[in-house]
């Protein structure tokens, strides 16, 4: 039975760790099928997670830190768009200065605001945080283990941000494959010069996805401040940016593998917080240096061996001009 609940914990605490990779990595589908490669997912994850968490910690509202999380992240979209859509600059730069901007300026400015060494106050008042959502009778079901506590970890506890990542997953399949927005951006991705000669506004297009994509990460960014965690420290999403772009490569660019690549490198690290200070057998306590590269390890590998046969937009990354 101790296995049992290690293994429904684990699951649980999975999702949990999944969420902020799954909302980031739905961003960067939308903002890199239109072909603007989103390096800046952790520089937008990382400021409305700062915005986030300043916002709740002075209003003692988590939903006004949320729409401070989503304002903010809206700015540094539509900041990299201006660098990259309208006056054609190098993505990969653009994203880079962004992601460097806010990991300097969020520790800045939450030391010149409340002096605390970086970070902002510890969020434990009512309200300033998103609680779990307990479903009816989940207590009750705690005495029948086997199918009770699945219901009430698995399914059960999680915040709303939790149950809303998971519903978008197949919206944005219906958005991306269904409706005509989604056709259109798909093909401005691949072929922005017979969008535009059929009438479309490229850049339009490609600023509506970099606004997906931020209100995507600032979801995510004001998740890990104000529903995982109880406040913003310095450089807290410590590369979840980078492993949810990873995800949607090795999830090729689609809805579902990409839920599974981020549910894959969440149990990782679920499963590396669990092993820590474990003794196995034949093995020992596992090192926690090792427990600690695992999820980022298994990122590399998993890129070495899927990389090559996963096929980016074939105008991604590439400006586009009336002028050519």
């Amino acid at each position: 039975m101790e296995t049992y609940t290690l293994i429904v914990l684990t699951l649980a605490a999975t999702i949990r760790v999944a969420t902020p990779l799954l909302l980031a990595a739905l961003a960067g589908m939308f903002s890199e099928r239109s072909g603007v490669i989103d390096l800046g997912l952790e520089g937008k994850m990382l400021g409305a997670a700062f915005a986030a968490a300043a916002v709740s910690a002075v209003t003692g509202s988590a939903w006004l830190g949320l729409a401070a999380g989503v304002g903010t992240a809206l700015l540094l979209g539509l900041l990299l768009g201006f660098a990259c859509i309208t006056h054609r600059g190098n993505q990969v730069v653009a994203a880079m200065a962004i992601n460097i901007m806010v990991a300097g300026l969020g520790p800045t400015l939450a030391l010149a605001w409340f002096n605390l060494g970086g970070q902002t106050p510890q969020l434990d008042g009512p309200g300033q945080r998103f609680a779990g959502l307990v479903w009816p009778w989940a207590q009750q079901a705690r005495e029948a283990p086997v199918p009770g506590l699945l219901y009430a970890e698995l399914l059960s506890g999680h915040n709303l941000i939790v149950y809303v990542a998971l519903a978008l997953v197949p919206l944005s399949a219906w958005v991306l494959y269904r409706t005509r927005f989604g056709l259109r951006l798909r093909a401005v991705g691949e072929n922005p010069l017979a969008v535009d000669t059929a009438g479309i506004s490229v850049n339009g297009l490609r600023y509506q996805a970099v606004l997906i994509s931020g209100l995507l990460c600032g979801v995510a960014g004001t998740y890990l401040s104000t529903a995982a965690s109880a406040g913003f420290v310095r450089d807290m999403t410590a590369g979840k940016g980078y492993l949810a772009l990873a995800a949607l490569i090795f999830g090729k660019w689609k809805p579902w593998p990409t839920l599974g690549a981020c549910l894959l490198f969440a149990f990782t690290d679920a499963l590396a917080t669990r092993l820590q200070g474990v003794e196995l057998p034949l093995v020992g306590v596992v090192p926690v240096q090792f427990i600690l590269a695992l999820p980022y390890a298994l990122t590399v590998l998993l890129l070495a061996g899927f990389v090559g046969k996963a096929v980016a937009p074939k105008a991604i990354g590439v400006p586009y001009s009336k002028d050519k």
